[in-house]
């Protein structure tokens, strides 16, 4: 067996957090990679830029365009598909009719999208107040009524908006005209205020170019955007445009403070007139991250390429190939806060079983068990804590303090044959550096109870923290004479925990977030010995002489005498 004190301490510390928004992060390898539908925590809005030179008179080619939408129509990730204007080279009826009747393509699979008017598709010197067009006779709100995703657009018909559900939430697309009128920027402020708790993504043909130094800045349009919309309206979260090249991006800082991440997608200068490159923008919200690729489907599902398509396939540059990290809650928390789950009382939490049940705001032993606590040391009562701890509160332990139960709790004494399961939350601070620090452990070590096996100065029990901030729970069962180790992996710092130890008579199983590890022992692993001595919280202890105290949060902690199904955690809602 590994112990605390054989381990090879060369693991570091787990690296905290840190949302970083200019830097460019890999993103995962395989165009098609998951897949997982748009009803968990990813999904994909697909943005389509410049195809103008695909709709040239008699200079186009559709069918790297159909291409793409053929793609996008067989995904079943893809949530919503933004084009970004210019969809043809001289507005004419025959272009506008073209790409009209690739788009059907979509309108056939009840697929969600927008599009809208770039300067190439009617007459740049207008604004949306400009009145009949082809544009408008094929991409108006009349070709939008099965769509399930449209809910509607402004009077004149040029600027619309769109809803569409992924992720456990609804997400609002706005899709403007070339150029808004003051009536357009009316409608559009109008939309948002009947709709104050949706992240909004705003899209439009011009916003941002690409400066000297490879970082989008607002154009004199762009900054009219910026003042007269999106600076004071903190659910737009990103922008998307077109018209400009190279690619480029940034991030803006709104009225509220938050950041606004400005993109530039055009590929109309390359091969091709860009062979009808996407973007697909992967959300992520477990991950708190859009991972961000660019890549022609109509070149990837070619057979054969010639010099210059082989070259264009996929694109990974920085500014076609990047990761945004985002803390969507955090994001959007000014106008759509995350419901903050109530308090329970001690009573709604004390299951079948429950032998020691401890708050943060008592020393007593809420299970009624007579399990109580003494306190040694300096601890510090907070605030904090998990959003599923039953009690919001937790203590914070500063390497100086922790607590005992009381000498004849009945605990102590406890062997649990049956089983057990043990639960608590932890946080660690920034910069930990406090490994093998015990969070619930036995002051008794195993030769108290006769163990021979390992090294028998080791605690009976103990769950801690080691190094990396990895879990370990370590035990001597009573059908063994050595011990059984339990191993997590390395946990973020700043980051609330629910950890738990489930043993079924014969089997350990430790949890992080309801959620099975890896290093669990098959070997059987029953009971836990004792001596009769004390359960430490927030300690570890070394033939009986307490070594670490824990550096960090706890928040509730409870024990029961059998194997409780994570549909009963203390986090089951």
């Amino acid at each position: 067996m590994t112990t605390r004190r054989t381990f090879l301490l060369g693991t570091g510390a787990a690296a905290a957090s840190t949302l970083v928004p200019a830097p460019a992060l890999a993103a995962p390898d395989s165009l098609a990679a998951g897949r997982p539908g748009v009803g968990g925590d990813r999904f994909t809005i697909a943005v389509i830029p410049d195809t103008q030179y695909l709709f040239d008179r008699d200079r186009g080619d559709a069918e790297p365009l159909d291409a793409a939408l053929r793609y996008l129509v067989g995904q079943d990730d893809i949530a919503f598909v933004a084009h970004l204007g210019d969809l043809t080279e001289n507005g004419l009826k025959s272009e506008i009719e073209g790409i009209g009747h690739s788009f059907r393509a979509l309108d056939r699979r009840q697929v969600g999208y927008s599009v809208l008017a770039g300067n190439h598709d009617l007459d740049a010197r207008t604004d949306d107040q400009r009145g009949r067009t082809p544009y408008l006779d094929e991409f108006g709100p009349h070709r939008f009524r099965a769509s399930p995703t449209f809910r509607g657009a402004s009077p004149d018909g040029y600027n619309s908006f769109h809803v569409f559900r992924a992720a456990g939430r609804e997400w609002l697309v706005l899709a403007l005209d070339w150029r808004m009128s003051e009536k357009g920027f009316t409608w559009a402020r109008g939309v948002l205020a009947k709709h104050p708790k949706l992240p909004v993504i705003l899209t439009t043909h011009e916003l941002a170019d690409a400066g000297e130094a490879g970082n989008a800045e607002l154009s004199d349009y762009g900054r009219r955007l910026w003042d007269d919309l999106i600076k004071d309206n903190d659910q737009i979260f990103l922008t998307l445009n077109g018209h400009f090249w190279p690619p480029a991006r940034a991030v803006l800082r709104n009225a509220a403070g938050n950041d606004v991440h400005v993109h530039i997608t055009n590929y109309q200068d390359r091969y091709y007139g860009g062979s009808a490159m996407i973007r697909r923008y992967d959300f992520d919200l477990a991950r708190n991250t859009i991972d961000v690729r660019t890549f022609s489907p109509w070149l990837l599902a070619k057979r054969s390429l010639n010099t210059l398509e082989r070259r264009e396939i996929e694109l990974t540059g920085d500014a076609d190939r990047f990761s945004v990290p985002i803390d969507f809650a955090r994001r959007f928390a000014g106008f759509a806060p995350v419901p903050v789950r109530p308090a329970r009382p001690a009573r709604d939490v004390l299951v079948p079983g429950t032998v020691a049940y401890w708050r943060s705001d008592s020393l007593k032993d809420l299970s009624g068990n007579g399990n109580d606590l003494r306190q040694v040391g300096t601890l510090t009562a907070t605030d904090d804590h998990h959003a599923d701890s039953p009690a919001h509160g937790s203590r914070f332990f500063d390497k100086n303090g922790y607590l005992s139960t009381v000498d004849g709790a009945p605990l102590n004494r406890m062997t649990f044959e049956r089983g057990y399961t043990i639960e608590t939350f932890i946080k660690l601070p920034a910069g930990f550096d406090h490994p093998w620090c015990g969070l619930f452990t036995k002051l008794a070590p195993g030769a108290a109870a006769g163990k021979t096996g390992d090294d028998p100065r080791e605690p009976l029990g103990t769950l801690n923290v080691a190094g990396g901030g990895a879990l370990q729970w370590a035990v001597f069962p009573r059908n063994q004479a050595g011990s059984s180790t339990n191993w997590g992996h390395e946990m973020d710092e700043e980051t609330w925990w629910h950890v738990a130890v489930v043993n079924d008579g014969r089997h350990t199983r430790l949890y992080v977030e309801g959620s099975e590890l890896l290093r669990n022992p098959s070997t059987p692993a029953t009971g836990i010995s004792t001596a009769g001595d004390p359960w430490l919280v927030g300690a570890y202890a070394y033939d009986r002489v307490v070594e670490k105290s824990y550096h960090g949060w706890l928040g509730d902690l409870r024990v029961v005498d059998r194997a409780l199904p994570r549909d009963r955690f203390l986090t089951a809602r």
